[in-house]
């Protein structure tokens, strides 16, 4: 609007216009050319009266032109007030209304700019008298027309304060997050260096002990360091596997080689594996395998791979004593596998979180669990791949209870 008031005034202060003949009456013109000549004399055109230079109409036009080019469509009332040296206000040009929106302050804004040339030099000369031009626009009008005018301008700068906020907000999360992998980084190396070292050293001693002349003369004493040196080398290998089973995931190139598996056999056959390790601990596993129709269809290999998990975190994570319950049955259409353990349990926190890459539950001042955080993220993704779902419940301190839902082999009929 500002603008808008000084090309108002800068239009009317500097055109040398003067009404044509049709629009104004002999005296009118004769007052007007007594005026002109006057002040022409002078080179001060400009300083001829507004009301002997404009008609009403053509003020009205000027205002009108120049606050459209300012996209501001308000309708408005004007007066051309003549400031005598007394600080009276007269009159000159003025629209029909003026008086009404004069009167009624408290719903209408005023905007006044003296039409004086800032640059003429003349500011001294008139300072005891000089015209006043006074736009009056409604206050509603005004405020709906100014934001309406202002609407790209207020969507533009929230929108590019949104998209900093969000560049910011993804930045803080990018490095937050590269915090986290760096960490997770540190553990797995740290853990795997432990996981490897500790056979290696192990089968460096067991070597050393068959290398000596006494042990030689004793075969019972090589069988049992030979003994020792393939379980750990077989612990080793596991360990690769299940880094290079990591890869593969990653990777997302686990091909299964599907066929018809009967998961009581394949259960049967895993704990037996297991008895010696359960009977080290004193431990013991409880089968209920009452599944009616238990064939699905499963890639072998990996189906083994995920019982062994889960029966093997079973152990690690149980108090002395492990008792272990694995049971099967059928649910509708679905072939269920719960594996229920009297182990330490776990935290409403670890609960949501025993699926991730890498992550290992905390285990207070239990420092023989070992691994990579790998075993439970592998048995998920490999229970994914075969269309099924696994779920855990956990009471920590009583032990937790892993449920597998497979579809069962529809037999044909």
């Amino acid at each position: 609007m500002l603008m808008a008031l000084d090309n108002i005034r800068e239009e009317i202060i500097n055109d040398e216009h003067y009404p044509d003949d049709s629009e104004a009456t002999h005296s009118f013109n004769s007052q007007r050319h007594r005026w002109h000549s006057v002040f022409k004399s002078f080179s001060l055109s400009s300083m001829v009266p507004v009301q002997i230079r404009y008609t009403n109409r053509e003020i009205h036009s000027i205002i009108q032109h120049n606050l459209n080019r300012q996209g501001l469509d308000i309708p408005f009332e004007y007066a051309i007030l003549n400031i005598l040296p007394i600080n009276v206000a007269q009159l000159e040009l003025y629209s029909d209304k003026y008086y009404e929106a004069y009167k009624d302050s408290a719903h209408h804004k005023q905007f006044k700019t003296p039409l004086i040339d800032k640059n003429s030099g003349l500011n001294e000369m008139m300072d005891d008298n000089f015209e006043m031009l006074n736009i009056i626009v409604p206050t509603d009008h005004y405020i709906t027309n100014i934001l309406g005018s202002l609407k790209w301008i207020i969507s533009g700068s929230i929108l590019f304060t949104l998209i900093i906020i969000s560049a910011f907000a993804l930045t803080i999360f990018a490095m937050l997050r590269q915090k986290k992998l760096s960490a997770i980084k540190s553990d797995f190396i740290n853990n795997m260096t432990h996981e490897l070292k500790t056979p290696l050293a192990t089968i460096s001693l067991a070597v050393d002990a068959i290398g000596n002349d006494k042990v030689l003369e004793k075969k019972e004493k090589v069988h049992y360091f030979s003994g020792i040196i393939k379980t750990e080398n077989k612990r080793m290998l596991k360990q690769v596997e299940t880094i290079l089973q990591s890869a593969l995931l990653d990777k997302e190139e686990i091909k299964l080689d599907l066929k018809k598996v009967n998961t009581n056999d394949i259960i049967n056959k895993v704990v037996r594996n297991m008895e010696l390790q359960m009977k080290s601990r004193n431990g013991k596993i409880e089968t209920a395998l009452q599944a009616q129709n238990p064939d699905i269809m499963a890639d072998e290999v990996h189906f083994s791979n995920i019982i062994s998990n889960l029966l093997d975190n079973a152990i690690k994570y149980a108090k002395e004593n492990p008792l272990i319950h694995i049971e099967t049955f059928n649910r509708k259409k679905n072939t269920i596998i719960t594996i229920s353990d009297n182990g330490i349990g776990m935290s409403k926190e670890t609960l949501s979180r025993i699926f991730e890459k890498f992550y290992r539950a905390h285990t207070g001042n239990l420092h023989d669990v070992k691994g990579f955080g790998l075993g439970l993220a592998y048995v998920k993704t490999v229970v994914n791949e075969h269309n099924g779902k696994i779920k855990v419940e956990s009471i920590p301190g009583k032990g937790s209870k892993f449920e597998i839902e497979l579809p069962q082999l529809r037999e044909k009929s």
